[in-house]
């Protein structure tokens, strides 16, 4: 692999993960917050065999559980930017190289 090609799949995944990271900024933090609170007391309601009351242990419990959510959503956000920012740099180098493959056929043939 040159090191263009490598250059160019670098700053694609930087770029990708860069977007992830905005787009769960934006899309992802709110999500993140409710699945992780919702699936914390889902679980504990589960494991005590009914509803849970509003302890402190409780409250520390959902709160971790909501951190958890945040981060999960973040990582998956980030992590499917980077891919397909190394997609779009992979297709984009595709479609030059291909102009330049023209470009070296055409120079041979002169000469």
């Amino acid at each position: 692999m040159t090191e263009d090609r490598k250059r160019t799949m670098k700053v694609g995944t930087k770029i990708g993960a860069a977007l992830g990271s905005l787009v769960f900024l934006v899309f992802g933090v709110v999500p993140g917050f409710y699945f992780g609170s919702y699936g914390t007391l889902m679980l504990l309601s589960r494991l005590t065999g009914g509803p849970v009351e509003p302890t402190t242990l409780v409250r520390m419990i959902t709160v971790v559980g909501v951190v958890l959510g945040i981060f999960c959503i973040g990582a998956v956000s980030i992590v499917l930017g980077s891919v397909f920012g190394t997609s779009l740099a992979y297709v984009v180098d595709v479609i030059g190289s291909l102009g330049k493959a023209k470009e070296a056929a055409e120079v041979k043939a002169h000469n």
